[in-house]
């Protein structure tokens, strides 16, 4: 954009505003064509007036684009809105959800420091800290994540993060996150929060005292399976760090998904509202069928976190498991007996999911980590989408069925 051009009354005046409005407005910048809906910028590079502007951009003497590597105006719209809706002071795109993790411990941490990572996060991301960070010297530990003194106890003095996932994936487990916060900031270290299950139409990790939340916006973010991206949201002087991390390494989100996201962040919060009703009803039907052992879904009071998730979420989220009775062999026949549901390990679709984790999104793991993390043969996941909840129910029928 020419920094001689003022938008003027063409941009909307965001002052004040409720979610729903920054949801829909906030991040863009008109350009002189006027447009009303989000711009694509398909472009490696850009041009400069002259070689002094080009050198005082490259130089971060001037704001302006340099290479889209690292700056592109539909991905800053993006990144715009994100911090907006988290609260944050900045917020960086990255490719994947997984870049956005691994791009905040190679930002932030070095050979010598310690993470602490709660048992209850995503299979991939374990494998990234136990394969690839331990690899080039950093310290990683692995703490029950609702134990908040278990939290307190590891801690040591070279311990720079704490990482968890609250809801987790796939118990929907959850950590006191302004408790945990607490305890990190006592003894110097940041706590970051994987907020991809809830997205901040139902949880702000950042106003309930987290440094910063990472999403993986591949999937409610998205909404619809289409693209893979992720985001890291906090405050200015880490963001910065990240931001140079993805100038040099490059693990870059294309300005065609940017703009999906775009796109996908002005239902979030009627998405989710509804997500979360479907998957209310499903729960409670499930709870209620015979060959279900156990129900894990924070809305049913028989959920041991059911009141911290009430105070700290506006909302359950979509995805519910299940454990079956006779193990791996039940869970299979189940899952094959579906007719409806899509059996993929994917998340945050407006079409319900069905997947096995033990021996998919968390099957890399060795059989005593899925243990100790609760993964077991009998465990069903459901990422519960927007169609007809007896359409639903129908479904799994037939999976309860072939019990």
């Amino acid at each position: 954009m020419s920094q001689e051009w003022d938008a003027g009354r063409l941009d909307s005046d965001l002052e004040g505003v409720a979610f729903d409005t920054l949801a829909v407005r906030a991040g863009q910048h008109r350009t002189p064509e006027g447009e009303h809906g989000d711009p694509m910028f398909f472009t490696s590079s850009y041009v400069f007036r002259t070689a002094a502007d080009a050198a005082a951009r490259f130089a971060g003497e001037v704001p302006g684009n340099v290479y889209s590597r690292y700056t592109n105006p539909t991905v800053r719209a993006f990144e715009e809105r994100i911090a907006a809706l988290e609260s944050a002071e900045q917020a960086v795109a990255t490719a994947t959800g997984m870049a956005a993790i691994m791009a905040v411990v190679m930002s932030l941490c070095s050979a010598g420091d310690h993470v602490l990572v709660s048992r209850s996060v995503f299979g991939s991301t374990i494998s990234l800290f136990e394969k690839y960070f331990k690899r080039f010297g950093v310290e990683v530990d692995y703490v029950p994540l609702a134990d908040l003194s278990a939290w307190d106890a590891a801690i040591k003095s070279n311990t720079k993060l704490l990482f968890v996932e609250s809801p987790s994936n796939p118990l929907a487990e959850l950590v006191d996150i302004t408790a945990l916060a607490e305890i990190a900031h006592a003894k110097g270290a940041m706590l970051v929060v994987d907020n991809c299950f809830c997205t901040p139409a139902l949880q702000q990790p950042l106003k309930l005292g987290a440094d910063i939340v990472v999403h993986s916006a591949t999937k409610f973010i998205d909404g619809q399976g289409r693209c893979m991206g992720g985001v890291v949201a906090g405050r200015s002087e880490q963001m910065k760090e990240i931001v140079g991390f993805l100038r040099t390494a490059g693990p870059t989100l294309s300005p065609f998904n940017a703009w999906i996201f775009l796109k996908g962040l002005e239902t979030l919060n009627l998405r989710m509202k509804a997500h979360c009703a479907n998957a209310q009803q499903l729960a409670e039907w499930l709870e209620q069928q015979d060959g279900i052992e156990k129900v894990h879904y924070a809305g049913l009071k028989s959920h041991p976190q059911h009141e911290l998730a009430q105070r700290q979420q506006k909302g359950f989220g979509a995805v519910v498991s299940f454990e079956v009775k006779g193990g791996k062999e039940a869970a299979w026949r189940f899952i094959d007996a579906t007719r409806l549901i899509s059996i993929t390990a994917n998340l945050g679709d407006s079409k319900t999911t069905i997947t096995h984790p033990s021996t998919t999104s968390h099957g890399r793991l060795a059989p005593q980590e899925r243990e100790a993390a609760g993964i077991r043969d009998s465990l069903i996941r459901i990422a519960v989408g927007l169609e007809d909840v007896a359409d639903l129910q129908a479904d799994l029928s037939r999976g309860l069925a072939a019990l």
